[in-house]
């Protein structure tokens, strides 16, 4: 069990931030980092071409590490749909083959995948919202012989319901389906492993779970993808891209490994060492740690929502990290609202309460979700 964090956050006391499933704080120490960064571009005559490389390779090595991969393996991404997108344009469907999705499932894990299948004549199958709330058993109901392509996540995004990845990525290799994953709202704060997983591509924006920016993202690519048709062809993805001055000898290769699909510009000077440090950040707590940590505070929160009509899924059912409260008859009209004007920030999704916190939250402001929701309801 981690103790409280709220220390190494710019948090106020009387705000109780339980929302980082739709964007997180910055630790201090990544705002630091984002500031040293625009102090340096506002100085370029101090960057050699040596410094465009090593951040960036760094932050790899430890979103690596969060799901036990190599930094070989990840390219970088500016956008969760980015990394979709890479996927739709190297894996092969067909006509008459399905790519199987959840309900509700998030709109850039969706997007793509009804284009490619109005493209190819394949079919967008969506599994159903199961009445139990197990995700997994009717996932793999799905993935059958025509089946060329499964795009899930590890936990649903509106209320945390998990789904097990292990099982789903051995009955897609037992078909010949891809698996492609959405991981960001779960890597980084619940363990997830590659190798027992072996997906074809698993994305993760930075912003919510990570504890990163906006607007940039890692991707990992299986080593089967790693020789396929990047995006777009920036140079700094070509061999010899570290020697500026030989950049007009046009080369046909490519970086190594996963790095051939990164996206252009990815040394951004201001965004890529506050992703690298909160990366690190994550590896140093442990995604692990973190996850036993948040599932005890949420299992808490559970037993007092009950008190307010509040139901939320077994234990077993969902993520530890990530809370989904539902309510018979439904949400109380203007309920968000009325708890941020209290300084009690959530989201709803569907039809929960997305209940998010992390290690910077604490019991005082746990304590301050029941004492607004005690005056609301």
């Amino acid at each position: 069990m981690i103790p409280s964090q709220r220390h190494l956050f710019d948090l106020p006391r009387e705000v109780a931030y339980l929302n980082c499933a739709y964007m997180s704080p910055l630790a201090n120490r990544v705002v630091e980092a984002g500031l040293a960064g625009v102090r340096v571009k506002a100085r370029p005559w101090t960057i050699a071409a040596e410094d465009f490389f090593p951040t960036t390779n760094r932050a790899r090595g430890h979103f690596a590490a969060l799901m036990g991969a190599e930094a070989q393996d990840v390219s970088v991404v500016p956008a969760a749909s980015y990394g979709i997108a890479l996927a739709a344009a190297n894996i092969e469907v067909k006509a008459g083959e399905r790519i199987v999705v959840l309900a509700d499932q998030f709109p850039s894990n969706i997007y793509h995948w009804r284009e490619l299948a109005a493209e190819t004549g394949a079919t967008l199958a969506t599994v159903a919202r199961p009445a139990s709330g197990d995700w997994s058993p009717a996932l793999l109901e799905a993935i059958g012989a025509d089946t060329a392509l499964v795009a899930t996540a590890q936990c649903h995004w509106t209320d945390g319901g998990m789904i097990d990845l292990v099982q789903v990525g051995l009955r897609a290799r037992e078909v010949g389906a891809a698996l492609v994953l959405d991981l960001t709202q779960s890597l980084g704060a619940m363990p997830f492993d590659v190798a027992e997983v072996q997906p074809d591509f698993a994305v993760a924006a930075c912003y919510k779970w990570l504890m990163g920016p906006y607007s940039l993202g890692f991707c990992y690519v299986a080593p089967r993808h790693q020789t396929g048709r990047p995006l777009e062809h920036g140079w700094m993805s070509r061999l010899g891209a570290e020697n500026f001055a030989d950049l007009l000898n046009y080369r046909d290769g490519f970086q190594p490994g996963a790095r051939r699909h990164d996206v252009g510009e990815n040394a951004n000077f201001a965004l890529m060492p506050m992703a690298e440090t909160a990366l690190a950040m994550l590896v140093e707590w442990g995604p692990a740690e973190i996850q036993a940590t948040l599932r005890a505070y949420n299992d808490a929160i559970v037993e007092r929502a009950g008190e307010f009509g509040f139901q939320a899924a077994p234990a077993d059912l969902r993520a530890g990290h990530f809370l989904g409260l539902r309510r018979p008859g439904g949400l109380p009209d203007g309920l968000l609202a009325a708890l941020r004007d209290q300084n009690v920030h959530l989201s709803v999704r569907g039809d929960s309460l997305r209940v998010t916190p992390h290690l910077y939250n604490d019991e005082e402001d746990a304590e301050r979700l029941f004492e607004a929701l005690g005056r609301i309801l």
